[in-house]
C-alpha cells in the first residue's frame, strides 16, 4: 500500500496523546501563517491605491504569497509525521510482544 493511503486519516491523529498535541500544534501554525498571509495581502492592497507604497505593496504580495504556499506544506509535513508516529509505535509494540 502507498504511503498516500496512509495520510490524512483520522486514526493517524487520534493514535496516541502525543499524536493529539503534534496535530493541535500544526493546527495552530498553520492558522497563525494563514492570518499573516491574509494581513500581508489587506495591507499590500491598501499599498496600491498610493504611488509612493507600490514597492512595499509588491513585497507584501510576494511575502503573502509564500505564506499561503507554506500553510499546505505544514500540512503534509504534519501527516507524514503522524504516520511515522504510528509507524514507530507499531514496530515498539511489535518487538515488545
Amino acid at each position: 500500500m502507498s504511503l498516500s493511503k496512509h495520510l490524512f486519516r483520522h486514526e493517524n491523529r487520534e493514535g496516541s496523546e502525543h499524536a493529539r498535541r503534534l496535530y493541535a500544534r500544526y493546527e495552530i501554525a498553520r492558522t497563525a501563517v494563514e492570518f499573516a498571509a491574509a494581513i500581508c495581502f489587506l495591507v499590500g492592497s491598501v499599498f496600491f491605491f498610493y504611488d509612493a507604497l507600490m514597492t512595499a505593496a509588491t513585497w507584501l504580495f510576494t511575502i503573502g504569497s509564500v505564506l499561503f504556499a507554506a500553510r499546505p506544506t505544514l500540512k503534509l509535513v504534519r501527516e507524514i509525521r503522524l504516520y511515522r508516529m504510528g509507524k514507530t509505535g507499531k514496530l515498539a509494540r511489535d518487538t515488545a510482544s
